[in-house]
């Protein structure tokens, strides 16, 4: 029991198996910060509160027991069949709003908390909890051996271990009645199947984009919007599938964050098709920098020849002036060209050595012979002694000097 106990919280990553603070790895895009907590009598509006399960699964229930509660706090609650052990994410009048967002109309959606989860129901959810990932291998030899074109990618057992929930991906639509009679022989449980796609797959996953990040579906998006390859076309961006492909086999859903930011400045750039005649050439469209509003034109349309990039305003200015049946001496205006010869060149180093940063090399003292012999290991050789005269005494030296007077 306490093998499996602490097997589960290891492959979950959460402290005795549930995420308190309700923002663990998996779940952290379900997590709603209550800014109304600081307010008093905010969780008397109403008896409605949010409780959160495993992974991407979240629930409103009814607080009929009057139970003080606050986020955080694990509770048992209603289920079809038994009960269900989550965790209390949001309380007071948010839930109201969440509820409008997750459009429940009906008040059956809506059930009951029974208490606060004891000793007893804990145990029972870290026994159910230790048998998912078995589940889902034995499942998954299960669908393979009925030839079924589906992928199990996984099980989430309810808190009292009477249900189990197995999530599949599968391309084409796929009879799965005689694999719920095997599953529920062999595992005795009640079974439910539910299909998510590739991005929801990869959110309960997890991983990192080439971004250096973490995945946006893992970490804080709820709803997935569909990616078109014409987001790519807007941006000007390599259409490369390798390259457009996230970790889920899919567009990237990022594509589509700026996409509207580069539909909008793309409005204010000259039509592609437009060919901008000069006195010395025609001049076709290259490419362009949508965001910063810079055009390049090439004189030939299929390489890149005589590149001259000009501003937008600049290349309007030129098509109006082909219309009245007026060329240009060149794509660069001429007025700007003038005052940059009047002016002449910058030096940005002017007033700066350029040996500013060099280093004077030290010369490096030749080693003595001494010294040598002494680092190699060598025992150093004695120096022949000069023979130096004998200093003559001061007697003699007056004698000497008389002599000679």
């Amino acid at each position: 029991m306490e093998k499996k106990q602490r097997t589960y919280e290891i492959r979950t990553g959460c402290d005795r198996g549930l995420c308190r603070t309700a923002v663990g790895r998996q779940d952290r895009q379900l997590n709603t910060y209550d800014w109304l907590a600081d307010v008093p009598g905010n969780t008397e509006t109403t008896d409605l509160v949010e409780v959160q399960f495993k992974h991407t699964r979240k629930g409103y229930y009814h607080n009929v027991n009057n139970l003080p509660l606050k986020k955080g706090d694990i509770v048992a609650v209603e289920a079809s069949p038994g009960h269900d052990i989550g965790v209390v994410t949001l309380t007071g009048r948010l839930v109201n709003l969440q509820i409008r967002k997750a459009n429940l109309k009906s008040a059956d959606d809506i059930k009951r908390i029974y208490r606060l989860a004891r000793q007893v129901d804990m145990d029972k959810f870290y026994e159910a909890k230790a048998c998912e990932h078995e589940t889902m291998i034995e499942s998954r030899e299960i669908a393979k051996g009925l030839g079924l074109k589906m992928k199990i990618g996984d099980v989430e057992y309810q808190g009292d271990g009477q249900k189990a929930i197995f999530y599949y991906i599968a391309d084409e639509r796929v009879d799965f009645r005689q694999l719920i009679k095997d599953l529920a022989a062999a595992f005795h449980v009640r079974i439910e199947m539910k299909q998510i796609g590739a991005r929801q797959e990869a959110g309960r996953i997890g991983g990192t984009g080439p971004c250096g990040r973490e995945l946006c579906c893992a970490t804080w998006m709820k709803n997935f919007v569909s990616v078109s390859t014409g987001a790519a076309r807007y941006q000007d961006i390599s259409l490369n599938p390798q390259k457009l492909a996230g970790m889920c086999a899919k567009l990237k859903c990022c594509l589509n964050y700026e996409v509207d930011d580069y539909i909008e400045h793309g409005r204010k750039l000259p039509s592609r098709e437009i060919v901008l005649q000069t006195l010395d050439a025609d001049y076709f469209y290259f490419k362009a920098d949508i965001l910063g509003g810079l055009i390049t034109y090439s004189t030939d349309k299929r390489i890149a020849a005589n590149l001259e990039t000009i501003t937008a305003e600049r290349a309007k200015n030129i098509i109006e002036m082909n219309r009245r049946g007026e060329k240009p001496a060149s794509l660069q205006n001429e007025d700007l060209q003038q005052k940059r010869k009047q002016e002449g060149p910058v030096d940005l180093l002017a007033g700066d050595s350029i040996t500013r940063f060099d280093k004077n090399k030290k010369k490096k003292k030749k080693k003595k012979p001494q010294q040598q012999a002494t680092q190699n290991g060598e025992a150093p050789r004695n120096k022949e002694k000069k023979q130096h005269r004998p200093q003559e005494s001061p007697a003699k030296e007056e004698t000497k000097n008389e002599s000679k007077e």
